[in-house]
C-alpha cells in the first residue's frame, strides 16, 4: 500500500474540473435565492392599490429581489391569514395595506416577534409603534381639497358621505372634508353611510340615500370606485347632472369620469410613488440606515380644467 500526497493547488484543479464536468453534463450549479419581500393588500380590484403594488415590485426587482403579493379582497380575516402565511416564508420585510386599521394589531405583533419589519402603505394603523414606517397620501388634505372644490360650485350643498370607516386613510379624508366644510356655513351633511370603498358596495347605498333625501345635491364618496358606484345610482334614478360628486384617488377611471362630467372632481394620489418610497425605506432599514416614521405623499385636485395632464399618470 502507498499514499499519495495532493497539494492544495492540485486539489483546486480537481474541484474545478469536477464542477466543469457536472456543468457539461447539463447539471446547473445552484444559484443563491433572491431576497424575498411580501405584500398584503386590502384588494387588488382597486386600481390605486394595483399601482402601489407596481411601484413596490418595480423597486424590489430593480434591487435584485422578488416580491410576493396577496389580495385580501376586503376581508380582515383573510388578510390576517395571508400575513401569517407570508411570515412563514421569512421575508426580509412585509408591506401591508390594512383592511382594518385597528384589527390588524395582532398580525403586527406577530411580525414584530418574528423580527420582520412592517411598512404600512396607503392606510395608517392605530399602533404605529409596531411598524417600521407608514407611507401614505396626505389624506386630510385630500378631503379638504374635495370639499373646497364642491364649495366653489355648491356653497349650500346638501351632502351625503359614503365612508369606509375601518380604514384610517378614509377616516382622515372625511376629517379633512369636515374641517374645510366648517368654513362654509351654508353646507350641510345629511347622512354618512358605509359605502365599502367599492362600486358594488356604494351603488345600492347611494340609491337608498337618493330615495330618503329629495334635497340631496352633493356626495363625497371616499374613493374613486365608490364614487363611480354613486354615479351609477344617480344615473339609475334619472338624476344625471343634478348631483355634484367629489372624491379622492385620481385613478384613470376617476379622471375619465371627471372629463366626461360625471364627477365634479377627484383628488389625485400618486400610488406608484407610495410603493416606490415604501420599498426604498425597507431597503434603507435593511442597510442599517435611519427611516422616518411617517411619510406623507402630496396630493393634487383634478378638475375638467386640468384632467388631461393627469389622464396617463402612474
Amino acid at each position: 500500500m502507498f499514499s499519495v500526497t495532493i497539494s492544495r493547488w492540485q486539489r483546486w484543479l480537481l474541484v474545478t474540473a469536477g464542477s466543469a464536468l457536472l456543468a457539461g453534463c447539463g447539471q446547473e450549479i445552484a444559484q443563491p435565492a433572491k431576497q424575498l419581500f411580501a405584500a398584503s393588500f386590502q384588494s387588488l380590484n382597486n386600481p390605486v392599490f394595483v399601482e402601489i403594488n407596481n411601484g413596490l415590485a418595480a423597486t424590489v426587482v430593480a434591487r435584485g429581489a422578488r416580491l410576493v403579493t396577496r389580495d385580501a379582497q376586503f376581508s380582515h380575516q383573510r388578510q390576517m391569514e395571508d400575513i401569517a402565511s407570508l411570515l412563514q416564508q421569512q421575508p426580509a420585510a412585509i408591506f401591508v395595506n390594512p383592511v382594518n386599521w385597528e384589527g390588524i394589531k395582532d398580525s403586527l405583533i406577530t411580525a414584530k416577534r418574528k423580527q420582520v419589519p412592517v411598512i404600512i402603505v396607503d392606510a395608517p394603523v392605530s399602533d404605529p409603534d409596531l411598524v417600521l414606517c407608514q407611507v401614505a397620501s396626505d389624506n386630510v388634505e385630500a378631503g379638504r381639497l374635495a370639499c373646497e372644490a364642491l364649495a366653489q360650485v355648491k356653497p349650500a350643498a346638501r351632502i351625503v358621505i359614503l365612508h369606509l370607516s375601518t380604514n384610517r386613510a378614509c377616516i382622515d379624508r372625511v376629517a379633512g372634508f369636515k374641517t374645510e366644510m366648517a368654513r362654509h356655513s351654508g353646507m350641510k351633511i345629511l347622512d354618512i353611510q358605509e359605502g365599502r370603498g367599492s362600486v358594488e358596495g356604494a351603488r345600492p347605498v347611494m340609491a337608498e340615500l337618493l330615495k330618503r333625501f329629495a334635497e340631496l345635491d352633493a356626495a363625497f364618496p371616499i374613493n374613486d370606485p365608490s364614487a363611480l358606484g354613486a354615479v351609477a345610482a344617480i344615473g339609475d334614478a334619472g338624476r344625471d347632472g343634478q348631483i355634484a360628486v367629489v372624491t379622492v384617488d385620481g385613478s384613470r377611471e376617476g379622471i375619465a369620469a371627471v372629463q366626461a362630467g360625471r364627477l365634479l372632481a377627484t383628488v389625485a394620489q400618486f400610488p406608484r410613488e407610495i410603493g416606490r418610497l415604501a420599498a426604498e425605506k425597507a431597503f434603507a432599514h435593511l442597510e442599517g440606515k435611519p427611516v422616518e416614521k411617517n411619510i406623507k405623499v402630496p396630493v393634487k385636485l383634478v378638475t375638467r380644467e386640468n384632467a388631461a395632464e393627469f389622464r396617463e399618470k402612474p
